[in-house]
């Protein structure tokens, strides 16, 4: 019966179930303190210091956390270690420090003459750590196990946004802000207005608490998969060298399944993409991390948040729900192509020019106080965050092939993407004019 409903959906009857639901809480918790922050965002932008250029900020800091993988790789060369125990310090440091935001996500401290959230920066480059690491250290490790389990991990790594998301859902935003009058019934003096949300279903504290809890559930999750002699008797047919350093043997269902993928590049070698089309994609997934993890992010809320808090925080939930929906469509695609790939990342630019006329327009952006700028706003992230998550699991079971350090320099293309993006919307946001609060009073 299992095996026809796996045929039935198109799913390879030979994977272990155990193992593709430890793969998935595994992966969840890869990304999942860095996206329940940007997820927050329409409630913590509003109380912070630093406003509409919150976003800007936590961008920059988190692409501080590259420091990790950086420092990973630096340890690499000097000596070898079991990459599992790394793994485990970095979701529990994950688990305490979204604890630790719970409680210190409103204070500030007087920095260089102005109110900073400095509290709030520590932690977020703490959950940075964890997130950007895991682009050179979990989703290798997930390359010794048989080509099946790698989708499974991404589509885990895709619900890091999704299970934020639902329980952000479930909390609310209040509402969009309104005017109130504040002063007197004096006609003599002239009416002040003072801008008032209404307050969600619960706190940003015990939303932080949640995701520390399932953090921590994460961990265990790798535990048993690392443990687990189940576990490890789905590992692909590899030769293990330093860290995350190994190579596929020949003669196996993933030699197969690679030889499969690369017949439709034209390789000169057997089993090999040649160096253009590998460069091509190294290129390709750089700027897909440059805008949809770098700069976009930084920009949300100037596109956002003139159509309101609702609007603002339907595009920040259901974008995060994009990421996951992609990761599970590319689950029942078999085969991706260099050419599929190419037309994909056409398809994104008109989506990536709306988005950024409408934060560039702020305070006046199209279709403002219309329902149907709020659809489209909505709609242009939600597909754009999806594009962006499909192209980058398109290129990272292209490439997995390559072997298993290619899948670590898969993951510094990206957060080297990533940073180039941080760096340039930090610069345009905060130093020059280019992006407009808007103020409903």
């Amino acid at each position: 019966m299992r095996k026809k409903l796996y045929m039935l959906c198109g799913i390879n009857s030979e994977r272990k179930l155990i193992v593709d639901l430890l793969a998935i809480v595994f992966g969840i918790g890869s990304w999942l303190g860095i996206n329940s922050v940007y997820v927050q965002l329409p409630l913590l932008v509003n109380n912070a210091p630093e406003g509409w250029n919150l976003p800007s900020y936590l961008v920059v800091i988190i692409q501080l956390g590259n420091i990790g993988p950086l420092l990973y790789t630096a340890a690499l060369r000097i000596k070898s270690f079991r990459d599992s125990y790394l793994i485990i310090t970095l979701l529990a440091l994950g688990s305490c420090a979204a604890m630790t935001t719970a409680f210190v996500y409103d204070q500030t401290v007087h920095v260089f003459g102005e109110e900073r959230s400095v509290p709030l920066f520590i932690t977020v480059f703490c959950l940075s750590l964890v997130g950007c690491t895991s682009s050179v250290l979990f989703m290798p490790y997930m390359g010794r196990f048989k080509g099946i389990y790698l989708i499974t991990y991404l589509i885990g790594e895709g619900f890091s946004g999704f299970v934020p998301s639902i329980v952000a859902l479930i909390q609310g935003v209040g509402g969009n802000g309104e005017c109130r009058l504040v002063n007197g019934t004096d006609p003599n003096e002239p009416p002040q207005y003072t801008s008032y949300t209404p307050p969600p279903r619960f706190g940003t504290r015990p939303y932080f608490i949640v995701s520390s809890v399932i953090l921590a559930i994460s961990m265990v999750a790798f535990v048993l998969l690392d443990r687990l002699s189940v576990c490890r008797r789905e590992y692909a047919a590899v030769s293990i060298g330093n860290g995350n350093n190994y190579a596929y043997e020949p003669s196996t269902p993933n030699d197969e399944e690679c030889r499969s993928e690369s017949e439709k590049t034209s390789p000169p070698m057997k089993g090999s993409l040649d160096r253009t089309n590998y460069l091509v994609m190294m290129l390709l997934i750089s700027i897909m991390c440059l805008f949809g993890n770098g700069f976009f992010p930084s920009i949300q809320s100037y596109s956002c948040l003139p159509y309101g808090n609702i609007a603002y925080h339907l595009t920040v939930t259901l974008s995060s729900m994009a990421n996951p929906a992609a990761c599970f469509l590319a689950f029942f695609v078999q085969r991706n192509s260099i050419r599929s790939i190419v037309a994909l990342s056409v398809v994104f630019v008109p989506f990536a020019a709306y988005a950024l006329t409408t934060s560039i327009t702020s305070p006046d952006p199209p279709l403002m106080h219309n329902v149907l700028g709020d659809i489209l706003v909505v709609a242009c992230w939600t597909l754009l965050v999806g594009l962006v998550s499909y192209i980058r699991l398109a290129i990272t079971t292209l490439l997995r092939c390559e072997g298993g350090q290619t899948l670590v320099w898969v993951g510094v293309a990206s957060q080297l993407g990533s940073l180039v993006g941080s760096i340039l919307s930090f610069t345009l946001v905060n130093y020059t004019d280019t992006f407009e609060q808007y103020y409903p009073c």
